[in-house]
Formats: C-alpha cells, sequence, structure tokens
C-alpha cells in the first residue's frame, strides 16, 4: 500500500460565480470567497510553522556548520514568510513579496 500524491477536497478552489469587480451582487460568493482567502492564508502559516520547526532541528543537529549546511532551509523558510500574515493585504508587493536578487548579489555569492 502507496501513499496518495494528493488530496483532492471539492471545494478546494475560489467560487466560481464570484466576481471581483461588484463583489456584493452575491453575497453567498463573496462569503464563500472570504472563507477561501482564510483558509489559503491559514495553509501559507502553517507551511511557514513547519519549515521553522526544520530549521530549529537542523540548527541543533549540525551545530557549529550551521550556516552552510541549513541555508537551503533557511532560505525556503524566509520565502514562506514574506507576504504572509494578517494585516499585509494592502501592503505593496515590493515591501512583502519574494526577495529579488540582482545579479551583483548573485555574483557574490
Amino acid at each position: 500500500m502507496g501513499r496518495k500524491k494528493g488530496v483532492f477536497f471539492s471545494d478546494e478552489g475560489a467560487p466560481d460565480d464570484f466576481d471581483p469587480d461588484n463583489p456584493y451582487k452575491d453575497p453567498v460568493a463573496m462569503l464563500e470567497m472570504r472563507e477561501h482567502l482564510v483558509r489559503e492564508k491559514w495553509i501559507d502559516i502553517e507551511k511557514a510553522k513547519i519549515l521553522r520547526e526544520k530549521v530549529k532541528w537542523c540548527y541543533r543537529v549540525e551545530g557549529v556548520n550551521h550556516l552552510q549546511k541549513c541555508r537551503h532551509l533557511v532560505q525556503q523558510y524566509l520565502d514562506a514568510t514574506r507576504g504572509i500574515g494578517w494585516g499585509k493585504d494592502h501592503r505593496p508587493h515590493s515591501l512583502h513579496g519574494p526577495k529579488v536578487e540582482t545579479e551583483a548579489e548573485a555574483e557574490a555569492e
């Protein structure tokens, strides 16, 4: 018996009848969209928590070599924490989006 590749939930996606130009046209669709957004935020937050636990574990196991050995986990954690959380929806994307590396930074590493 093997693991399933993925689990599909029928109500996983955003509602089809939601109109972002006129959200109050269908109140039920508006509430479903709000629930969808909240559910997606919680999923992102929980993913970041799991990555944080992995970083903690890696730091403890690797000891003095954690800067080199755990760099990939730290990068994943930092990417996962940008733009998640409550109250960050209306901030400009440049403040909480994924970090954009310039060519000079990429060459320095």
